[in-house]
């Protein structure tokens, strides 16, 4: 089983190769991740060529891939669908899709990681224009964790724990009111964490073997949101007459 995951959705850009041994127990894995302000598709490709020369094979030899799908930048987003799909195609590939929310819960709900025990997690990015990505998941011995409910997006002002949760995401430190949230835990440094390739090819890996491989025509992004700015007529009314809230 040999899996590559890709992923350019927010601020940082990462790949992972993970090539799991079948019956033998045993997992091998090559990682590039930058934070990087511009040129997210030349470098998401040039990771790619990397870990794959490192590994000593090409894209043939993968049995599918697995790409984030969003919530996140626009451009990110549609970079790493496209990019996915046009490897997928190519190589011919089944995708396996993981939101950029479901990587980072999963990076407190993934047993071998030492952090699963405890609640469910919410999990919230930086929306910009006054607004927050969350979503909320609890551990699924099939899928490795499933939704308690649909993602969203809106103002962190409305967002509530229902009873106790993790938090993770850099949503929080985009907006500190919402470490304060009733109910929340929230490990120092976890308000800092963006979705990485590591959490997708591991949580990739389950959903590939719960038969969640799509054709890759079908991944489609999931924006959650369909505007990308704000109107001078909205900007205006959230400055309000005593200035920027």
């Amino acid at each position: 089983m040999r899996l590559l995951a890709l992923d350019a959705a927010t601020e940082a850009c990462s790949v992972a190769l993970l090539d799991a041994a079948a019956g033998q127990g045993s997992q091998s894995l090559i990682y590039r991740s930058e934070e990087i302000g511009r040129g997210h598709a030349d470098r998401l490709l040039a990771m790619v060529s990397e870990v794959l020369a490192e590994a000593g094979y090409g894209l043939g030899a993968l049995t599918a891939l697995v790409a984030s799908v969003g919530p996140g930048a626009f451009t990110g987003v549609r970079i790493t669908v496209a990019t996915a799909q046009g490897l997928a195609f190519g190589a011919g590939l089944a995708v396996v899709p993981i939101s950029t929310l479901e990587a980072l819960a999963w990076r407190l709900l993934d047993p071998s990681a030492g952090t699963s025990a405890g609640s469910p997690v919410l999990a919230c990015l930086d929306a910009r224009m006054g607004e927050v990505y969350w979503g909320a998941y609890r551990t699924d011995a099939v899928f490795g964790l499933s939704a308690l409910g649909a993602a969203g997006v809106s103002a962190p002002e409305v967002l509530a724990c229902d009873g106790p949760m993790r938090g993770i995401g850099r949503g929080f430190a985009a907006y500190p009111q919402l470490e304060r949230l009733a109910g929340l835990t929230l490990r120092p440094g976890d308000e800092h964490a963006l979705p990485d390739a590591r959490e997708l090819v591991s949580l990739g890996l389950l959903r590939h073997a719960a038969g969640l491989a799509l054709d890759a025509a079908a991944l489609v992004p999931q924006y959650l949101r369909d505007k990308v700015a704000l109107t001078e007529t909205e900007r205006a009314a959230r400055r309000g007459p005593q200035g920027p809230v």
